[in-house]
């Protein structure tokens, strides 16, 4: 029995991928699955404050920040599976809890919980593809994981819906639940360690530091984490603000998870398409382009709006807008994150912890001013969406300068 859960044959490249893009899917469902619920949470839980609704969300953030400090070290001494399977289970704890959350407080206490262990899947798992692959074949790896990837958000609403639909908001976490176990049984049964003993780093506070100075001093990797920064912050704003400009500038609530849906399959295809031209172009030119793009579309639409079109050709426009921004998605963070963990090999696991910790906690900062601004229109959205891309691409030119000077 404890031969057969313990599979030491490596596992097919489509089953790993598979396994990998369904672990990194955990956070996506985690947030996405919630935005239908949010106002009926603020309502029934804090119906003098119904605006806290939304921070069922951030606090879930917040914990993923955290336990994204904690899980890569923990992997690099210890072993990749023995800390994901941990994860997943501190993640079922916080579904339960928040089940059971008769308060606003205990249900973002919850949530908070959830993401400590959510963290595990993100990161750990980031750790092993970059146990397995490297540079290029690393963002091919990737982009075809985001490709599988971008299936949970596109389906998460509707199934957030569907659940308040048949049942009650709280039911959602039992589906994070089922999630979750699916999740661990997989790894159990299939999944081989990643990490042999002999690659390990004990856990020592001086070798932690020691990784930490070693990858905050290096000027390369530190731009592409600050450029996945300013890519991840548009995407917190849009989890915060979606759900409202549907509902109070459009008046499309009913349908937000089929557009909801229409934009996640959109990054899947650019994903699949990066998936495609990243061996021939590199990681490097894409990621840019990408960023020029968003750049481009966001000041267009920005000014287009501000023109005073019919309400009909608004939503058309944002839509367009929405799709714009989601391919961005699919061309950019399975290359930054490539290119920042590029030279970590030798430290993937806090290597993974710090870019990822890093780029969620500094985003969802950066994200917060811009989602406050909301003003019942989506121009603020919009105007964030502009300083992030021109910052992304800023930092890309600067990392492209250092690429030729260490040449």
């Amino acid at each position: 029995m404890i031969a057969r859960l313990t599979p030491t044959k490596p596992l097919r490249f489509g089953e790993f991928v598979a396994l990998m893009a369904l672990m990194m899917a955990s956070v996506a469902f985690s947030l996405d699955a919630m935005l239908p619920a949010l106002p009926q949470i603020g309502q029934e839980l804090s119906p003098d404050a119904p605006a806290r609704g939304q921070l069922v969300i951030t606090f879930f953030v917040l914990g993923l920040g955290l336990g994204t400090l904690i899980c890569g070290p923990v992997s690099d001494a210890y072993g990749r599976k023995s800390v994901l399977l941990a994860g997943i289970a501190l993640y079922l704890v916080g579904a339960v809890m928040a089940v059971m959350a008769q308060s606003i407080e205990m249900l973002l206490a919850a949530r908070f919980v959830q993401g400590v262990g959510g963290a595990a899947p993100r990161v750990v798992a980031t750790a092993m593809i970059r146990d397995l692959y490297e540079g290029r074949t690393m963002a091919r790896v990737t982009s075809i994981i985001m490709t599988l990837f971008v299936l949970v958000p596109a389906l998460a609403p509707s199934i957030g819906a569907g659940i308040m639909w048949l049942s009650h908001w709280r039911m959602i976490f039992l589906a994070f639940v089922v999630f979750g176990l699916v999740a661990g049984l997989w790894l159990t049964l299939r999944q081989p360690e990643t990490l042999p003993p002999e690659r390990r780093r004990p856990l020592r506070l001086s070798k932690i530091a020691a990784a930490l100075v070693e990858i905050l001093t290096n000027p390369r990797v530190m731009v592409y984490v600050l450029a996945l920064t300013f890519a991840f912050a548009p995407l917190y704003v849009w989890l915060s603000n979606l759900p409202m400009i549907f509902d109070d500038v459009y008046g499309r609530a009913g349908s937000f998870p089929f557009w909801f849906a229409l934009t996640a399959v959109v990054a899947g295809a650019a994903s699949i398409v990066n998936a495609k031209l990243v061996i021939r172009f590199g990681m490097q030119r894409i990621a840019s382009l990408a960023f020029l793009w968003q750049l481009s579309v966001s000041l267009v639409f920005f000014g287009l709006l501000n023109l005073g079109l019919s309400e009909t050709w608004n939503f058309g426009l944002f839509v367009a807008f929405m799709c714009a921004g989601f391919m961005s998605i699919g061309l950019t963070f399975g290359n930054l994150n490539a290119l920042a963990m590029q030279p970590l090999g030798h430290i993937a696991g806090i290597g993974a912890s710090v870019v990822m910790a890093f780029s969620t906690v500094c985003a969802a900062l950066i994200s917060l001013p811009i989602s406050l601004a909301y003003d019942g229109t989506p121009l603020p959205l919009i105007a964030g969406m502009v300083l992030c891309a021109g910052a992304a691409l800023a930092l890309m030119m600067v990392a492209r300068h250092i690429m030729v000077q260490e040449a």
